[in-house]
């Protein structure tokens, strides 16, 4: 947790969301949860909606889920909308927020009752970092899950960043649809033309320029957080392992690295927006033949990926079970690390994660984050959960909450 330069927790400026409200969405109903700072607790077999409400809360944090790439399966069903509502405490101030979901139609937000223009204008309102069973997905899983977990830290430290990724989305999307047209085209004329593409040149000044700056980001915080990482391995692991991140890019070799070393110490993670603007358009225009061919965009942040080293060996693939749950959970550990040190303490939710580590990785875990502003845990068995984290405790069974 984060410390003071005498090594004494520190919790200036820490987060807690004090009150949970939830309208048709999962399996609830309807369904209201006063919380507590410290940990907070809840217990229930599995399939009872104990990470519906967790996963309700990061939502609110990140606009999106840890389980489901859209928003549908988030209403209950046979309702036509969900609602979420979070008293969130900071800074002794209070801030509500609600968020209208609402399938194939744009979701409406509002902060202290009043609208805002977007969705994501709430961003940054509330900041949470999540460890779930999922992310064991992170160390052994494709490259868009790491992209995604950048991304996300990325958007929490700057909010301004959920803007560039989703200029960043439309422009792909947009080009790939050119593309398409350019391809098809080709093949029915078997070769003889490539369809109109002269509007390609300004869809790949777009997209350098969008990508460059979500690329310069992504260094950025990597740089960042890779020493918050390595500290949490080796809390985690008693001290079996040194990890490094590294950058594998898609658009140029020289300028960003994919070697063991400290992404801190590699020069090349301090190239600017407009160097890195000039990479994209150089390997675009090197991968033009090959794209108009395949009807797809080649190079580009959405085809980069995040290489984690263990020792002198990338985790995927050389990994054991538990080291990769290690790794996952420097991950996490380390980004909350990194969002406390830029200033105000996140809120922490370990959603079923106790379950999956043994006895000795659980109390280390319970050490590290006990003295957190707070910690949201769900398990299925009450026992699971070290002694260190029993504070409030919320019993969840049939749609149902109840404070114990």
């Amino acid at each position: 947790m984060s410390t003071d330069r005498a090594g004494t927790p520190n919790r200036q400026g820490g987060t807690y969301v004090r009150h949970l409200s939830l309208v048709d969405y999962r399996s609830y109903t309807a369904v209201a949860v006063d919380l507590d700072p410290g940990p907070n607790v809840f217990v229930g077999p599995n399939g009872q909606g104990k990470t519906n409400l967790v996963e309700a809360i990061g939502y609110v944090s990140t606009l999106g889920s840890h389980r489901v790439a859209t928003d549908a399966p988030l209403v209950r069903a046979g309702a036509t909308r969900a609602v979420i509502r979070a008293a969130v405490v900071r800074d002794a101030r209070e801030l509500v927020v609600e968020l209208e979901i609402v399938p194939g139609k744009a979701n409406r937000a509002r902060l202290n009752r009043s609208p805002v223009s977007r969705p994501r204008d709430v961003l940054g309102a509330l900041r949470t970092v999540l460890f779930a069973p999922e992310d064991l997905a992170l160390v052994r899983g494709d490259p868009s899950e790491r992209r995604r977990f950048v991304d996300d830290l990325l958007v929490a430290r700057s909010p301004r960043f959920a803007a560039v990724r989703a200029d960043y989305d439309r422009v792909l999307k947009q080009r790939n649809a050119l593309l398409r047209t350019a391809a098809s085209a080709r093949r029915a004329s078997r070769g003889t033309s490539g369809g109109d593409l002269r509007t390609l040149e300004v869809w790949d000044g777009h997209l350098a320029t969008h990508g460059a700056e979500l690329l310069a980001g992504r260094l950025e915080v990597l740089g960042a957080l890779e020493p918050y990482v390595a500290k949490a391995y080796d809390a985690v692991s008693a001290g079996k392992g040194r990890t490094r991140l590294a950058y594998r890019s898609s658009t140029h070799g020289d300028a960003v690295s994919d070697t063991p070393e400290p992404v801190a110490e590699r020069p090349e993670f301090n190239v600017d927006v407009p160097t890195l603007t000039q990479h994209i358009l150089s390997a675009l225009a090197e991968a033009r033949s090959q794209e108009i061919e395949r009807g797809i965009t080649l190079v580009g942040p959405h085809r980069d990926d995040v290489v984690l080293w263990l020792g002198e060996l990338p985790a995927k693939g050389y990994a054991s079970h538990g080291e990769g749950w290690s790794y996952a959970l420097a991950l996490r550990l380390g980004s909350y690390e990194l969002l406390s040190a830029d200033g105000g303490e996140p809120v922490l939710i370990l959603d079923d994660v106790f379950a999956e580590l043994d006895s000795q990785r659980r109390e280390r875990l319970a050490a590290l984050v006990g003295d957190a502003s707070q910690v949201l845990v769900t398990a299925a068995v009450a026992e699971d959960v070290p002694p260190a984290l029993q504070g409030a405790r919320f019993e969840v069974a049939a749609g149902e909450v109840t404070r114990v």
